[in-house]
């Protein structure tokens, strides 16, 4: 039986879970639900092409299908959602990297000298953003992408990376930090060429 968009919006999360457990055609409802954010995650994430985060998505989904019945309904959905997703990526990524290959990602704050860059160099913000985020360490990438790009609540940031909230303002203000910083060297890069 094919489920309609317009029945799998009128029901909540739980609903879905609960349906999905019971017939596996309602799992369709998740997918369609968080397809396009868990796409866009994976993308500000990790530097892989859109084959690649079509096949990281794809592995996140078979992996919450999986473990559907384990699900906690105390808990966000959305935030172990992303968490399975997450650790799918990093997965990739550390596959990736044994091989020699690298990661990228966007952010929307501290982007002053980015944008002054945009205008003397004719590059457009995005691919700046990206060249910055390039350089940032995991870590940081991270927390900047699910605050900024996602717009994650410090909660569910903490859920996703496991990681005490406190540590997450951490890490969200050293990331800030360390963009600017990465920002300016890249802006004096442009200005040599």
């Amino acid at each position: 039986m094919l489920i309609s968009k317009e029945k799998c919006k009128q029901l909540g999360d739980l609903e879905i879970i609960h349906k999905a457990l019971e017939e596996v055609d309602f799992f369709s409802c998740l997918f369609d639900r968080y397809e396009g954010k868990l796409m866009r995650y994976i993308k500000n994430l990790a530097p892989v092409s859109h084959q690649e985060a079509e096949d990281i998505l794809q592995d996140s989904f078979i992996s919450i299908w999986k473990h559907l019945n384990e699900f906690d309904n105390r808990l966000s959905l959305s935030s172990w959602i992303y968490r399975i997703v997450h650790n799918q990526t990093i997965s990739a990524l550390r596959k990736r990297k044994s091989y020699g290959k690298d990661r990228t990602v966007e952010i929307e704050e501290a982007t002053e000298v980015v944008a002054d860059m945009e205008k003397d160099t004719g590059v457009n913000k995005e691919e700046l953003i990206r060249k910055v985020l390039d350089q940032l360490p995991l870590m940081y990438k991270e927390v900047l992408v699910l605050k900024f790009l996602e717009n994650m609540r410090y909660e569910d940031i903490s859920d996703i990376l496991k990681i005490p909230e406190g540590t997450v303002a951490t890490r969200i203000n050293r990331a800030k930090k360390a963009f600017q910083m990465y920002s300016a060297d890249l802006q004096l890069e442009t200005d040599e060429e």
